[in-house]
């Protein structure tokens, strides 16, 4: 069981509103300032949406690009975009993210229904983006929405050899409408399959809406890490609406330490998940 937790935030996505959330950080300011109350209570990696003057979610390779410089000159955080954008983007554009040259960035390893569209994700997709991370130095985070979807990871390991830096971290992404629900019985179902799995092996987990706090007790009960943020849940409870990330973060650090495994920070994180100092 991991000695401490890796704690991601997801401040931003690809399908909340900001004139439906004010809160949403859309900009690159909004972005830079929940970064730095992230990391400073706790957080060691950020999962990284843009969007464009608009606010509409974009994967345009010169915003990517200033993001990641910017969150590199001011904070210590690992920086992981996403290559799966918004529902619908196209493969390219997704396959372009890299030129951005984060840290780690996500990889999804299957198709899944996503609330009323489809999430594609084909298997020469998945492979190529696999060994491009591999020749750029960059550390997938392998993104599971269904069972299934480890077998397809250990596929992948099997045929095409182990990620950049040689270790396999995965996140468990749980309560989206299509794929796996957030529950005790969902997560315990994953860290079974993960035995065929290399070793060493670590996840994380993301519960999507309600399923939020099941998700994250259940994952630190079974050794895993944590993601949060307003990507995922925009209620923090009961007809109570999120304020910040930061507030979401607090409260799985408050958790973390509950579980006796308190927050690792991201010189740590690098550790962990292989990344050069």
């Amino acid at each position: 069981m991991a000695l401490g937790t890796l704690i991601t935030v997801a401040p931003t996505g690809a399908e909340a509103r900001k004139r439906d959330v004010p809160a949403l950080p859309v900009t690159l300011d909004e972005l830079m300032l929940t970064a730095k109350e992230c990391v400073a209570v706790g957080a060691a990696m950020i999962h990284v949406h843009v969007r464009d003057d608009r606010a509409e979610p974009t994967l345009d390779l010169g915003r990517l690009r200033e993001t990641v410089a910017a969150l590199r000159a001011e904070t210590d955080l690992i920086v992981q975009l996403s290559t799966g954008g918004a529902v619908g983007d196209p493969e390219e554009a997704r396959r372009a993210v890299l030129e951005a040259r984060p840290d780690t960035a996500s990889l999804t390893m299957g198709s899944v229904n996503f609330g009323d569209g489809v999430f594609l994700n084909r298997w020469d997709f998945i492979v190529d983006l696999h060994v491009r991370m591999r020749d750029r130095g960059i550390v997938p985070e392998y993104e599971i929405f269904d069972l299934g979807q480890l077998h397809a990871l250990r596929r992948l390991l099997d045929e095409h050899g182990l990620p950049a830096g040689g270790h396999v971290h995965l996140d468990l992404v749980m309560g989206v409408p299509g794929g796996m629900d957030g529950t005790l019985e969902s997560v315990a179902a994953c860290r079974a399959a993960m035995r065929d799995l290399p070793e060493d092996t670590t996840f994380s987990a993301t519960g999507v809406g309600r399923s939020t706090i099941p998700v994250m007790l259940a994952a630190l009960a079974a050794g895993g890490h944590l993601r949060v943020g307003m990507e995922d849940t925009l209620t923090y409870a009961k007809r109570r609406p999120v304020e910040s990330n930061m507030q979401l973060v607090a409260r799985a650090v408050g958790f973390a330490q509950l579980a006796q495994r308190p927050p690792l920070t991201p010189k740590q994180a690098r550790e962990l998940l292989g990344l050069p100092a």
